[in-house]
C-alpha cells in the first residue's frame, strides 16, 4: 500500500494546480483591466479605460427604469419618479442582468446615458439627480471601479415616460 501513496500525493497535487490554473481567471474580477482616473479630481468616472488583449467584452441594450406608481400611466414620468429615482432604478435593473451574466458592476468598463429634460425642472435636464444616483453604485467604497461614461440629453426616449436610459459594456473577467 506504501508504494501507492507517491502516486496518489502527486496525482493530488496535480489537480489541485490544475483546479487553481482553470479558477484563476474566474477571480479576476477585471483587476487587468486598466482605469485611468482624471488627474486632480474626485469625479467618479474614469479619464480611459484599457481591456487587454483576450479579454470578452459584452454590451448591454439600453435599459430603463420600473414602473414604480402603477395607478399612473406608463407615458407619465411621475409613474417612474424623478431622476434620481429613475436611475437608481435603471442601475439595478443593469445589475440584475450583468449577476445572470456572472458580472457585476464592477465589471463596468463604458456607460452610456441618456437623459430627457425633466417636466418638474421646466425641461431642463437634472444631472444632480443623475449623479446623486449614480453614486450609489460607482466610486463607492465597496465598488470603487469607474467606468468611462457620456451622458448626454436627449428629446426623448422610447417610453415617454423615462427620464433615464442607459446602457453599459462590462468586461468579463
Amino acid at each position: 500500500m506504501s508504494q501507492h501513496r507517491p502516486f496518489r500525493l502527486a496525482t493530488f497535487r496535480a489537480a489541485s494546480a490544475l483546479c487553481a490554473a482553470l479558477l484563476l481567471p474566474a477571480c479576476a474580477l477585471a483587476q487587468d483591466v486598466i482605469r485611468h482616473r482624471i488627474p486632480g479630481s474626485d469625479f467618479p468616472i474614469a479619464r480611459a479605460v484599457e481591456v487587454p488583449a483576450g479579454k470578452t467584452m459584452v454590451h448591454l441594450s439600453g435599459a430603463g427604469p420600473v414602473w414604480l406608481d402603477r395607478s399612473l400611466p406608463a407615458t407619465s414620468p411621475a409613474a417612474y419618479g424623478n431622476t434620481r429615482a429613475q436611475t437608481v432604478s435603471t442601475l439595478k435593473a443593469i445589475e440584475a442582468t450583468l449577476i445572470d451574466l456572472k458580472l457585476g458592476m464592477g465589471d463596468v468598463v463604458r456607460m452610456q446615458v441618456f437623459l430627457v429634460g425633466d417636466p418638474a425642472l421646466n425641461g431642463e435636464m437634472d444631472f444632480a439627480g443623475f449623479m446623486a444616483g449614480y453614486r450609489e453604485f460607482f466610486g463607492t467604497a465597496a465598488q470603487p471601479n469607474l467606468p468611462v461614461r457620456s451622458t448626454m440629453k436627449v428629446a426623448g426616449l422610447a417610453n415617454t415616460g423615462w427620464l433615464v436610459e442607459i446602457e453599459v459594456s462590462a468586461v468579463r473577467p
